[in-house]
């Protein structure tokens, strides 16, 4: 059975990683609510049903992208249920096919392991060389599920909180996308 704690509206009490730690300071610095579960190690969408029973809400996917040259790299989060195209995704942004960035990428870049990917992220992203991207879908939800930077927590935020306060707060303006 998969485990999924009671829902807490508080910091951890220790922070498994850099970023986690980043990603509540700043929620807290901005006075952004949130509920949260601790769990067993989630790492695919089918591992996030409970997750999403509990915080009654819909988890976002989070995925990492990048060129060929692995110089123009993207943050794209869409719901979780939905297949990715990256001839649909490169196509909505008038941009050269895209791949999934590599995992050493992943981890310098963002702070973050496969299945851990995270909006939060751009915290880290002092250059600006990740470009966030929003499935409208999305960004029409009034909430947003997503990790906390780890594979063992997972909180439920107001979408409009994401988009508006925390991602002006990084320095990371959303282009939101049909796909």
């Amino acid at each position: 059975m998969f485990y999924t704690s009671e829902i807490k509206e508080t910091a951890p009490l220790q922070f498994k990683t850099p970023l986690q730690e980043k990603v509540y300071t700043s929620l807290h610095k901005l006075d952004i609510p949130f509920q949260r579960v601790d769990t067993d190690d989630a790492i695919s969408m089918e591992d996030c049903i409970e997750i999403n029973r509990k915080l009654n809400m819909k988890m976002v996917k989070t995925l990492f992208l990048c060129n060929r040259q692995q110089s123009v790299f993207y943050l794209f989060v869409t719901t979780g249920d939905k297949p990715f195209s990256s001839k649909a995704f490169s196509n909505a942004l008038g941009a050269a096919r895209l791949s999934f960035a590599p995992e050493a990428l992943l981890n310098s870049m963002l702070g973050t392991s496969i299945g851990a990917a995270t909006v939060y992220s751009v915290l880290l992203d002092r250059e600006n060389k990740v470009q966030v991207v929003f499935d409208e879908e999305v960004a029409s939800e009034e909430w947003y599920g997503c990790s906390d930077g780890t594979t063992t927590g997972y909180m439920k935020v107001k979408t409009t909180h994401i988009i508006h306060d925390f991602l002006e707060y990084a320095s990371h303006k959303p282009t939101v996308i049909q796909v």
